[in-house]
């Protein structure tokens, strides 16, 4: 949201507030620019929906690099979460389940989202109940580092199933 400020304010009257946060209350939009002008600073709307609207004695030029760093500060601290996807069979073996489990909690333990797929081949499909048996060993199998957001379900040749890491207090 861009500002206006100095000239580009064509109100008649605006409530004003000085360079230190005091309220200097309402006065005509010529003397507001010529206190600014007078303390060598800029007049600023900080508030153009109010009755009047609200205007502000302030160093624009650092306002608005604070501002950038605040929001510069905002965006590296924020993380996109991703979501893994982990494909198994309805015939995977024991070893080779656990190597995805593992893989599963790494992915977890990192603040992602992890979606895990039952492929069905041929006739499997027939035999949806061990593809959903599956996913709720493997959702078991990973309690302690996850919660199931989402139940499996069949869509098609393939079952679903989304966990998403465990919150920390």
């Amino acid at each position: 949201m861009e500002h206006q400020i100095n000239e580009e304010i064509r109100d008649k009257e605006v409530r004003l507030i000085g360079d230190d946060s005091e309220q200097l209350g309402i006065v005509s939009i010529q003397e507001a620019q010529n206190l600014a002008i007078e303390k060598g600073m800029d007049l600023v709307k900080i508030a153009p929906q109010a009755k009047p609207p609200v205007c502000k004695i302030m160093d624009y030029g650092k306002f608005r690099f604070e501002q950038a760093k605040r929001e510069k500060e905002a965006r590296k601290n924020q993380r996109i979460v991703e979501t893994k996807e982990i494909r198994l069979t309805p015939n995977i073996d024991v070893g080779d389940l656990n190597v995805k489990v593992k893989n599963a909690c790494r992915f977890l333990k990192d603040g992602d989202k992890v979606k895990v797929t039952v492929r069905f081949r041929g006739r499997q499909v027939t035999h949806a109940s061990l593809g959903q048996d599956l996913l709720r060993r493997f959702a078991e199998l990973c309690t302690e580092c996850s919660t199931v957001e989402k139940q499996p379900k069949l869509e098609g040749r393939q079952m679903m199933m989304f966990l998403a890491p465990i919150k920390e207090k």
